[in-house]
């Protein structure tokens, strides 16, 4: 596939995703490099929706580690079970946050973020890294984002 996507703002947002993961498949498809693979992924998830802030934090060791990501200059290690990408990956549960500022122990890496999704990648029973989607507007995600972007974290999962 050609490095272009071919998108259509026009429909609904689950018709939106069910455009985008395919050829996101196809854009990853025979490319063995996980970094390669994750900045794409956050590119293609930008492109599409135009999210605040988009990208992945590896696990290494006992902290989550920037990686891969679209936006602005992010916090950079997450310790597990701190805010809301550390809880993620300490629940290895999808956390869906509404208001960010009513989160426990929200870290605040942009006091722009407002609304925020996070969805764990897992392998073989474990979290080997989290997607992190903020947005500047409070609500902005719903389970149709946790549908999607789960299925999405299981094609990213198969990179580790």
């Amino acid at each position: 596939m050609a490095e272009e996507l071919l998108l259509d703002t026009t429909l609904s947002k689950a018709d939106q995703y069910r455009q985008l993961l395919p050829q996101l498949t196809a854009l990853t498809t025979g490319e063995p490099d996980l970094i390669a693979n994750l900045a794409n992924t956050a590119a293609a998830l930008q492109q599409a929706f135009g999210f605040f802030w988009v990208g992945f934090y590896l696990v290494k060791d006992d902290e989550l580690v920037l990686g891969p990501f679209q936006g602005p200059i992010a916090c950079t290690r997450i310790r597990h079970g701190k805010g809301v990408c550390g809880s993620s990956w300490a629940q290895a549960t999808t956390l869906l946050v509404p208001d960010v500022e009513q989160f426990p122990g929200h870290i605040a890496c942009s006091s722009a973020s407002k609304s925020e999704i996070v969805v764990p990648i897992i392998q073989n029973g474990h979290v080997v890294a989290v997607l992190d989607v903020d947005s500047d507007q409070l609500n902005d995600f719903d389970t149709t984002d946790q549908l999607y972007l789960e299925q999405l974290a299981q094609l990213v999962a198969v990179w580790f």
